[in-house]
């Protein structure tokens, strides 16, 4: 059973910073991509990040690219999420995710695993 959990939301005025973490468990993770995705209210599900398992590469959504970076601890089995310079358009719940391949998180589709999210706040 995979487990992602993920920390790290609160409130945050616009133009600051805050750092998301997901730890797994259940899976060799250096095996598996890992993403981040939001979902703001009355809105589809967006795709944020997402960084691959065996190279590393780094993939952002139009919205957040430098602003957002995605990075990975394989010996710690954790994926964090450093957003800065964050706007009240960036409030939303972020999910952690985690498939085999990249290409599922890049297309938004089919992912095999979900943490339950974590609410990010940015106020004006």
């Amino acid at each position: 059973q995979v487990e992602l959990v993920e920390s790290g939301g609160g409130l945050v005025q616009a133009g600051g910073s805050l750092r998301l973490s997901c730890v797994a468990s259940g899976h060799t993770f250096n095996t598996y991509a890992m993403g981040w995705f939001r979902q703001a209210p009355g809105k589809d599900r967006e795709f944020v990040a997402a960084i691959s398992g065996m190279t590393g590469a780094t993939y952002y959504g139009d919205s957040v690219k430098g602003r957002f970076t995605i990075t990975r601890d394989n010996s710690r089995d954790m994926v964090s999420l450093q957003m800065d310079s964050l706007k009240p358009e960036d409030t939303a719940v972020y999910y952690c995710a985690a498939d085999r391949g990249t290409r599922h998180l890049l297309d938004n589709n089919d992912i095999d695993y979900w943490g339950k999210g974590t609410l990010v706040t940015v106020s004006t």
